[in-house]
């Protein structure tokens, strides 16, 4: 190896997985130490001893993964994942962030939650994107101006959701290739994938799908319509053959709480080509929600254990958008680490909150970070001190009842203008039952603390 400049780079990473591809196990530990001398400001200084001992030990789960990613994800996606996602969206990103934090005194995310579309091919029970209006859309250019006002604020990761956003997948593709340096991911019900894309994602290096599926055949189905699971599984193969990562995006509700979070199903995730995987709990948005798919107090501290255990022992790195909330300081909405764009442009604290003061077809990425429902949130974060109960909505809705009035905030649910009131309504009994379970759990991981 030849020496490097002190500052991480991308010429240090991609020399780096040139020199870790030639004998993985001899040369990882290495790497490790190099990184960490290049994380001058110690932004990552706790993940170094995990990672030695990750690298150390060929029986790890971690160990076999990055075996597995090297040996099977296409070159272009390791290249781009490490200097894309690992330095541009990450340690680039920290640098910047409070610099910018300080002098606009305000909240700068470290991604961009965005809905290419409002349109979708498929009509998903208990859907949120179900509330807006289906021929809202961003044209190209706004997209590819959203992303160029981030990359001034150094965010340099992007992610698309909608509708489904592969009914615009020549834009996606388009703007990922424009955007070299930035890092996206779909939410997608993958049943548009085709031979195209996968070789296309393949040469670009910079785009990943999470694909929705909400357990096995029965389970997807009965939210997504019959035949869906197959096209999902046929996607998976797709992908998986031309070198593509990608993971699962899984919705749990009280009918398949324990079938997602059950060993057989991490294992045919896995077994089926899946990196990572996303957890969400339902959501009862808008005028067709259904309080009854509301996770009980104990399915949802059966998914707490669950993701912990699978991120211990399955080569696949799990998270749960709520139940992982110890390990971000709670909420990350408003701004704090995202916001979501509508298809019509309005600019929400959260894909499950839909209220805003600003839209982005008449202010910037930046104003839009100052408005007041933002201002909220940031001065409210976090919104519990138990960090298992991080959501202003489903943990806590007397907090966002208080921020909507306060911020003069308005419904962007154009099919359903829900008041703030009324969506809080169906989460209080939720909350109330979780406050007592999670109490019980959070105090007993931090006893001894």
């Amino acid at each position: 190896m030849v020496f490097f400049k002190r500052r991480l780079s991308a010429r240090f990473l991609l020399r780096s997985l040139d020199y870790v591809r030639k004998d993985p196990d001899a040369h990882l530990l290495k790497i490790v130490d190099r990184v960490e001398r290049h994380d001058r400001q110690k932004y990552y200084k706790g993940a170094y001893p995990a990672l030695r001992e990750i690298c150390s030990d060929p029986t790890n789960n971690w160990n076999r993964m990055i075996h597995s990613v090297l040996s099977e994800v296409a070159p272009s996606f390791q290249e781009k994942f490490l200097t894309s996602f690992v330095l541009n969206s990450a340690f680039l990103w920290n640098e910047k962030k409070a610099k910018i934090e300080k002098k606009e005194g305000c909240n700068i995310p470290w991604t961009v939650l965005m809905d290419p579309t409002a349109s979708c091919n498929l009509h998903c029970i208990g859907c949120w994107a179900a509330e807006y209006k289906k021929t809202s859309a961003m044209d190209y250019g706004l997209l590819d101006s959203i992303i160029e006002q981030g990359k001034k604020l150094g965010i340099h990761m992007y992610i698309y959701s909608g509708g489904e956003p592969l009914v615009r997948k020549d834009d996606l593709l388009k703007l990922a290739d424009r955007h070299q340096d930035c890092y996206f991911l779909s939410f997608t019900n993958a049943t548009l994938v085709d031979e195209a894309f996968a070789k296309e994602s393949r040469r670009l290096g910079n785009i990943m799908l999470a694909i929705s599926v909400e357990g096995f055949e029965e389970e997807t189905d009965a939210r997504r319509g019959k035949g869906t699971y197959r096209k999902v599984i046929e996607a998976m193969d797709l992908l998986k053959r031309n070198g593509v990562p990608f993971g699962f995006s899984t919705c749990y509700h009280s009918r398949n709480t324990e079938v997602v979070g059950s060993e057989k199903y991490i294992d045919f995730m896995v077994e089926k080509g899946c990196r990572f995987g996303w957890y969400f709990t339902y959501m009862p948005l808008g005028k067709d929600a259904q309080p009854d798919l509301l996770a009980t107090p104990e399915q949802r501290e059966f998914m707490y254990h669950r993701v912990r255990e699978i991120r211990k022992t399955k080569p696949i790195f799990v998270m749960d958008f709520w139940n992982d909330g110890e390990y971000v300081g709670g909420c990350i909405a408003g701004g704090r680490n995202y916001l979501h764009i509508n298809a019509a442009g309005d600019v929400e604290p959260c894909a499950f909150i839909h209220y805003s003061n600003a839209n982005i077809h008449d202010v910037s990425l930046l104003e839009a970070l100052k408005q007041p429902i933002f201002r909220e949130y940031a001065a409210g974060q976090p919104f519990n001190k138990n960090q298992l109960r991080p959501c202003p909505l489903l943990d806590n809705p007397e907090k966002l009842r208080a921020m909507v009035k306060r911020s003069g905030a308005k419904s962007t649910q154009l099919l359903d203008e829900e008041d703030v009131d009324s969506l809080a309504d169906k989460c209080e009994g939720a909350a109330k039952a979780w406050a007592k379970k999670s109490g019980e759990i959070w105090e007993n991981r931090h006893k001894n603390a």
